[in-house]
């Protein structure tokens, strides 16, 4: 089975910023104190593979790395050192919002995301319609984005990444804010996907969804992968320790 996401020891740092400064003057002359400047190492040599047709859970504690790996992998960040290898199309559902013009509608968002994810204008406008069906926004369509609440944008952010064409869909907790029947909708276009041979990574804390979608699991702690299996072999030591704390 070919290998469609190839993850090898990715390292990545963010500089952070202490001096409270508030403009570039001040910041200039901050600039030598080496108190106001902080290293904050977030992923500390981590290397995996995603195979054609696999569905992978990211799970771990809030700031263990995952959603940071997400966008690198969608090409957000680019990595302190090491190497990221996608085959194929990406599909990038991350967080609520990213990549919509507040001002816009929501018809227009979907042009405009759908040809930032690849698609030419053409053929991102012969797709509006089975978007917006998919999305089930149609009353909505027309409002500015800055009116949808967090399960709508969930809803058209969905709809737009699974309608480009990808062979790797990118889903960063997404599907949590769903209604019910929305939520089951997406289970069943992933289990489609699936089997056609499109490849999924995903991060959820919802136990739940990884043991229905997930045959794997990656747990990330301290920007370390700390466990790797199937969802029997890793969830339940990763339970164990989320309760401990």
């Amino acid at each position: 089975m070919s290998v469609v996401v190839d993850v090898r020891d990715i390292h990545k740092e963010f500089t952070l910023s202490h001096s409270g400064v508030g403009s570039l003057k001040t910041l200039l002359l901050w600039w030598m104190r080496k108190r106001s400047i902080e290293k904050l190492k977030v992923l500390d040599g981590v290397s995996f593979q995603v195979k054609k047709g696999e569905c992978v859970a990211l799970i771990g504690r809030n700031g263990a790395g995952k959603s940071t790996l997400l966008s690198l992998i969608s090409r957000i960040y680019k990595p302190t050192s090491g190497e990221i290898i996608v085959d194929g199309r990406i599909g990038p559902l991350l967080e609520l919002g990213a990549g919509f013009h507040l001002d816009l509608s929501g018809q227009e968002n979907i042009i405009f995301n759908a040809m930032m994810l690849g698609l030419g204008r053409k053929d991102a406008e012969a797709r509006v319609e089975e978007i917006i069906e998919f999305s089930e926004l149609r009353s909505h369509i027309d409002s500015p984005v800055r009116t949808y609440s967090s399960g709508m944008l969930a809803r058209l952010g969905f709809a737009i990444a699974t309608h480009v064409d990808a062979e790797i869909l990118i889903v960063d907790e997404v599907l949590a804010v769903g209604d019910h029947s929305f939520e089951q909708k997406c289970y069943r276009y992933i289990d489609d996907f699936r089997a056609k041979g499109g490849s999924i990574l995903f991060v959820s804390h919802n136990i739940q969804a990884v043991e229905r979608v997930a045959e794997r699991c990656i747990w990330l702690k301290d920007g370390k992968i700390n466990a790797e299996g199937t969802p029997a072999e890793v969830l339940p030591n990763y339970q164990a320790e989320m309760a401990g704390q």
